[in-house]
């Protein structure tokens, strides 16, 4: 297992729009510090669509040199190229990284045996652990429940990210030995029920110590105190459906005076509006004081 609460780190940019490292190794640090047992690197949430290689492999490397021992570093290295993945793959296993998030490929739609082929020549370019995952709302097509089960006969495979709320499915990527981590954050509790080992999660920049203890809870068989965590963090989880990810989320952290900057196009600044009802989940979590009327 690569921890219980794995955070999908954001990528910040300085007022040039440039990556700014020293920034990124405080928010990587604040996290280890406040519940993640771990950071995904150049995910979605870190905006891997608009960031060069030379980019990601900074990033890795930063992670890295900050948290090697201390925490585990997974690096963000599928695309919808097998070749690129590989490529991304073999760099990010030389800079010393603990594992490797690879998300089905998207855009081209390859059908299920082209996947099972994709993840086979991506695991031949490391030993590390793999971690599938499949994020249906974002790459149109499912990782059905049958080609998980031949993912699962890669060695490397050990864990799906499972962006999809089908317990049915879920539940089987358990049967099958594998570490099922939450894609999404308001899944975490339906997944600890059914035997999975946290999630991979984006509101744990703001709540990292309260999702921390609400998966010790679940999985230690207290369900009714992670349910009430659960509970406790709806404002969270609206948060993050005040506009797409990552742009929630750096603005919460922003507010929160973190200065992670901005976004790269075609992703933009927040709303005025927005922005409000960001500041206003923050107040309900009791992050914010809330704001003089």
């Amino acid at each position: 297992m690569l921890g219980e609460v794995l955070t999908a780190v954001v990528t910040p940019f300085d007022s040039r729009g440039a990556v700014d490292l020293d920034k990124f190794r405080e928010v990587c640090r604040f996290l280890i510090d406040n519940g993640s047992d771990g950071v995904v690197v150049a995910g979605t949430t870190g905006e891997s669509p608009t960031l060069t290689d030379e980019e990601r492999l900074a990033l890795f490397a930063t992670a890295v040199d900050e948290l090697a021992g201390e925490a585990i570093v997974v690096a963000g290295t599928g695309t919808y190229s097998t070749a690129h993945s590989v490529h991304l793959t073999e760099q990010a296993h030389q800079l010393g990284v603990d594992a490797f998030l690879v998300v089905t490929p998207y855009y081209n739609k390859p059908p299920q045996r082209g996947i099972v082929e994709h993840f086979k020549a991506v695991a031949q370019a490391s030993d590390k652990p793999i971690v599938v995952y499949n994020i249906p709302a974002r790459v149109v097509i499912n990782i059905e429940p049958e080609t998980i089960a031949e993912l699962a006969e890669i060695p490397n495979v050990r864990a799906v990210k499972q962006a999809n709320d089908d317990l049915s499915q879920a539940k089987r990527i358990v049967e099958l030995g594998l570490d099922l981590y939450a894609g999404d954050d308001n899944i975490i509790q339906p997944f600890l029920e059914l035997g999975g080992v946290g999630g991979v999660c984006v509101h744990t920049h703001v709540v990292g110590p309260r999702v921390k203890e609400q998966v010790r809870l679940g999985r230690s068989g207290d369900l009714d105190g992670a349910r009430a965590i659960d509970r406790e963090l709806e404002a969270a989880y609206d948060l993050l459906k005040v506009v797409g990810n990552p742009i929630a989320i750096k603005c919460a952290l922003n507010l929160l005076g973190h200065d992670v900057g901005g976004h790269r196009l075609p992703l933009v600044d927040p709303t005025d509006y927005e922005r409000e009802a960001v500041r206003g989940c923050l107040e309900r979590l009791k992050l914010l004081e809330p704001a003089p009327v």
